[in-house]
Order: structure tokens, then C-alpha cells, then sequence
């Protein structure tokens, strides 16, 4: 900043009991339906947090803004709609990059409402405010679905109204609203009434995507001549709350269901025709191609759920994807550009029309198929000597109430969870959509913020690495600070465990993966939080106890744990 005096606000714009333009933001975000706000304050963003003593909404405040993204991911999650992130200018809106790339890689609404220099300054450096870019907008447009600069105060409950409405279109996913601090200081009666109409809200109604009726109709047609169908369901499934149609349309078609890491919770593993997620394994992968008809719903089929892109179906591929870049972008076939939820239905009704019922000897066939693929896995993975993973895994699955909601950060254990953890009652929430570190204690603890909005007072798990954990370490002090029920699980294996393991095994040695740690329990003390160290054999009981208190807690298991065999890796070789 080169003048001390010139990025300071008007004081006579911000008098005890005004309202300003930061109180027509939270207004309208308040008409929008927002269950609360996640943020932390900068210094062209005061007349924003100023604005929220006057206001009803519940914030929740973080340390690093990154981890405030994660905590909009996560309450997102929760609360069913738009989670707004309140952001400053420069350093403190650029830190939430990485968290907004998760949102859009996962399809998480939200709404991130950055501030910006004054509007004199916008695009230009001509007067070297603090934090100043001369296009602050330009770094975001490859994250977000959306991009607006307010630039008068008139113009926000509209440019907020239409942000909503983006952010909650399937695909769901990030948006940003910049607003000026002169914006935000600005006295409002004169220009904007209060907002506290229905009209916002209308504006901002999401309308899922419709398919086009004929190519669903041919879909039906393929679909009804299907002898071994399999239903490939992402996270699309998910997000459009179609689990219900899913299970509908699989059960008409007698179709084995496999699930990607986000689609996890779409078919119950005790439903029988689930085949459920196990997709590194190549009899999985053989099991997808081996359909006459693959349906896949709500997954645009990338590096992870195609097996690392060896999967390459021998028959017809029929695609239903609310986004329309990744709409037959891996596999040819049949593409419907449409909602999940919309579609599956109007599939089931064909080919309800068309007389399908479930068969008795199909659903026999398909039943013994996912069996025989179940058993093919267990028998490869017992003869990889990870008995500790597994009892692990499966311990933990036991010790962790149904309706528990789960953030698992980028960790050894997590990669062991896409595949082997059962999902029941709840959403699965991983940070595998961009794959970046820190994601699971902020995550958590935006959804244990959530839950108490609603009136719940659910404890929520996290589980890190000892790297991951050191990302979002600070927001320990949010957890003692508001006292959310958060079980965070630190898996300490003494450094990156997994780039460690893929070091070692592409180069026989690994570098820069070791670390030097903080006694985390020592650590976590100090910020007031309950904490101890387990064993393996003792760690699914200690979860269990930290999860009854209802209170936040810290549980370190001193371990190294290994990766089941990455089998898509034969394919590779052999030059699939």
C-alpha cells in the first residue's frame, strides 16, 4: 500500500446502528435460504463482518481460508444447500483456490463471496490498495462455474440471487461474487429496502437439466433387450438424491450396481444387487466391461473410476451426466445430458410401459455374478498379507455409528476406505475429486456446524495423515473455540505415506515424503481438545468412546500401513 491513509474505510459510513451495504449482502443470503455463513474477516471486508452483529445467520470462523473452503464443503454437505464463504481480497480470497477446486471436482455448492479494493481501483493498480490484483476475478474462472464483480450497490441481492441459482444447478458446484469495500460501506436505505421478500428466492430456483425425451426413449429400448445390464452409479447419484430411482431401476432391471468413490452411499451394501466399489481391482473393472449394456449415472468415468483409464467396455454405454463436458468424453455410447434423479425415473417408467419386470433367473444370474466378483477380490487381497489394513478398516467400520458422517483427507487409510468402507445412513465425503491435502478436519467440522443449525448435536469423524493433519492443524482452535463434536483420527506414519510408498515402488527409494511432526496430542491439548495415542488394535474402541462424548477430541494411532496391490498396473504393462 503506498499511501497509509488511502485503504482505509469512511467512518462516516459505518455509524453505530446503519445499515450498508455489507447488511443487503447477509439480507439477501438470509432470503436465499443460507443456514449460516463460513469465513474469516480481512480489511476490505469489515463493513461485511460488521454487518453481522445485525444479522440472524450463524457463522462459523476459521483460521486459514483454505480451511474455511473446506468448512463450506463440508456444511454444504450438511445443510443440503449453498454454503456461503465469506472471503477478503488478494491473499485471503487466492488461499481458498485449492478448497473451491475440490468443491468443483465434487460438485459442492458454494457460494464464495470475496471483497474487493474500491471500485475506483478495480482492474487497474492505479492506486496501489493492499492486496490489489488488477484482474483478482481471472484467478478463479478455471475453478468456479461463475464469476461476477458487484459494482454497485444495487446490483448485489440480483448478482447474489443468480450465484445461488448456479451454484445449485446440477452439476453443482463453486461460484464467486466479488463485492467492493465501498460497496459493502456504502449506506444502503437509500438504494436498497430491506431484503426480506420471497422474490430473491424465486430468482434463485435451480431447475434440474431435462434429457431430451427421444434419446431417453432409445435408452429405454437398449436398456429393455439388456441380458447382463450393470449399473455403474457416481457421484451424481448422490448429489441429485436419486438413490431411490437408482435402486428402483436396477431392481426393474435385475442390473448388478457398482459404485465410484462419490457414489458410495448410492446403493446400500446389503441391498443384493450391490457390487459395491471396489473399482481398483481389475475383476471389478472385468466385471463393468462385461456388460452387454453399462449404464453410468452421475460420473463422468475420469482417472480413478475408469481404473486409471484401463477400463474399456465391449458393449453398449449408455451415459447420464448433469455436466455436459464430460457427456461421452471417456466412452462412446449413448449420452443423456440431463439430472440424475430426473432421468432414472422417466427410465423406470419405460420400461414399466414397456412391460419389464424383474425376473426371478436374472436376478439369480445377477446375484451369482457379484458374488463370484466379491470373492475374486477377497481371495487377491488375502494373498497381499494386509491383515492389519483390513482389520483396521472393518474395525472401525463396526465402531462408527451408521448415521456418523465420515471426511477422510488424502491418507493411506482413506484409499483403503473408497473401496472397503461400507456406507450406511450417510453421505461418504473424501477429498479425492481434485485430491488435495488438509481437507478432512476443516470438512468435519463445517459439518458439525451444520449440525447443530439443524438442531443435531451428531458427532462427526475425520481421519488424516500426519502430512494432511498439518494443513488444517490451526482449525484445532476452532474446534475448542466453538466446541463441535469432532473426532479427529491422525493416522502418524512419519511423514507422506502414500507418495512414500509410490516412490519406493517406481524408484526404490523415496524423497522429501519423511517429516518432522508435532506431539499431536501434546499439541492438541494446548488448544483445550481431549487427546490420546492408540494402538491398532485398540483404535476402532477409542473412536468409538471420542465419538459418545459428543465433544471434540484427538486420537493419534502410530502406524504404518500398506496399500492393497494397484492391479490396473498388469493392464498398463500388457499396453492396454
Amino acid at each position: 500500500m503506498t499511501d497509509g491513509s488511502t485503504d482505509q474505510p469512511d467512518q462516516t459510513s459505518t455509524r453505530p446502528g446503519r445499515r450498508i451495504g455489507g447488511d443487503v449482502v447477509l439480507e439477501t443470503l438470509a432470503s436465499l435460504g443460507a443456514r449460516g455463513v463460513v469465513g474469516l474477516p480481512g480489511q476490505h471486508a469489515l463493513g461485511l463482518f460488521d454487518a453481522l452483529r445485525r444479522s440472524e445467520l450463524p457463522y462459523l470462523g476459521a483460521r486459514i481460508e483454505n480451511n474455511a473452503g473446506f468448512m463450506a464443503d463440508g456444511f454444504a454437505r450438511v445443510s443440503g444447500t449453498v454454503a456461503p464463504l465469506l472471503l477478503s481480497t488478494g491473499p485471503g480470497a487466492l488461499t481458498s483456490l485449492a478448497a473451491l477446486q475440490e468443491a468443483a471436482a465434487s460438485s459442492i455448492p458454494v457460494l464464495a463471496l470475496s471483497a474487493q479494493v474500491p471500485v475506483a481501483g478495480l482492474g487497474g493498480g492505479r492506486h496501489g490498495y493492499l492486496h490489489e490484483l488488477p484482474m483478482q476475478s481471472d484467478s478463479f474462472r478455471g475453478v468456479v462455474k461463475h464469476v461476477v464483480t458487484v459494482r454497485s450497490i444495487s446490483q448485489i441481492p440480483t448478482a447474489l440471487a443468480d450465484a445461488w441459482r448456479i451454484a445449485d444447478t446440477a452439476p453443482n458446484g463453486p461460484v464467486l461474487v466479488e463485492v467492493s469495500q465501498d460497496i459493502l460501506l456504502e449506506d444502503a436505505d437509500a438504494a436498497v429496502p430491506p431484503i426480506t421478500g420471497r422474490d430473491v428466492a424465486e430468482r434463485a430456483t435451480a431447475e434440474p437439466p431435462s434429457p431430451v425425451t427421444e434419446i431417453v426413449e432409445y435408452a429405454a429400448t437398449v436398456l429393455d433387450g439388456a441380458e447382463r445390464p450393470v449399473i455403474y452409479a457416481g457421484g451424481g447419484v448422490v448429489r441429485a438424491g436419486a438413490e431411490n430411482e437408482l435402486a428402483a431401476l436396477a431392481e426393474r432391471l435385475d442390473a448388478p450396481v457398482v459404485t465410484t468413490v462419490g457414489g458410495k452411499s448410492a446403493l446400500p451394501w446389503e441391498h443384493p444387487l450391490s457390487a459395491r466399489s471396489w473399482i481398483e481391482d481389475i475383476a471389478t473393472t472385468e466385471f463393468l466391461e462385461d456388460a452387454d449394456v453399462l449404464l453410468i449415472v452421475g460420473s463422468g468415468v475420469g482417472e480413478l473410476s475408469s481404473n486409471y483409464h484401463t477400463l474399456a467396455p465391449h458393449g453398449t454405454v449408455i451415459q447420464v451426466e448433469a455436466d455436459l463436458g464430460k457427456l461421452g468424453s471417456n466412452h462412446a455410447g449413448i449420452g443423456i445430458h440431463a439430472d440424475a434423479r430426473v432421468t432414472l425415473a422417466l427410465l423406470d417408467d419405460l420400461l414399466d410401459a414397456r412391460g419389464r419386470t424383474s425376473d426371478g433367473r436374472r436376478r439369480d444370474i445377477a446375484v451369482r455374478r457379484i458374488t463370484a466378483l466379491l470373492e475374486t477380490v477377497s481371495a487377491r487381497l488375502s494373498g497381499q498379507g494386509l491383515d492389519k489394513e483390513r482389520t483396521l478398516i472393518s474395525g472401525l467400520r463396526d465402531a462408527v455409528p451408521d448415521n456418523t458422517r465420515v471426511f477422510w483427507d488424502m491418507t493411506v487409510l482413506a484409499y483403503w476406505a473408497w473401496s472397503a468402507w461400507d456406507v450406511r445412513d450417510d453421505e461418504f465425503a473424501s477429498a479425492q475429486g481434485a485430491g488435495g491435502l488438509g481437507y478432512a478436519l476443516p470438512a468435519a467440522l463445517g459439518a458439525a456446524f451444520g449440525h447443530r443449525q439443524a438442531g443435531e448435536s451428531s458427532s462427526v469423524l475425520a481421519v488424516s495423515g500426519d502430512g494432511g493433519a498439518l494443513y488444517g492443524i490451526a482449525e484445532l482452535a476452532v474446534a475448542a473455540q466453538e466446541k463441535l463434536p469432532v473426532v479427529w483420527l491422525i493416522v502418524d506414519d512419519g511423514g507422506y505415506g502414500i507418495l512414500r510408498e509410490y516412490m519406493e515402488d517406481a524408484f526404490g527409494a523415496a524423497t522429501a515424503t519423511e517429516l518432522t511432526r508435532p506431539d499431536y496430542v501434546r499439541l492438541a491439548e494446548s488448544f483445550g481438545v481431549a487427546a490420546e495415542t492408540t494402538t491398532m488394535e485398540d483404535a476402532p474402541h477409542a473412536v468409538a468412546r471420542a465419538l459418545a462424548t459428543r465433544e471434540p477430541h484427538v486420537i493419534v494411532l502410530p502406524a504404518v500401513l500398506d496399500l492393497f496391490a494397484p492391479t490396473h498396473l498388469d493392464r498398463l504393462d500388457a499396453g492396454r
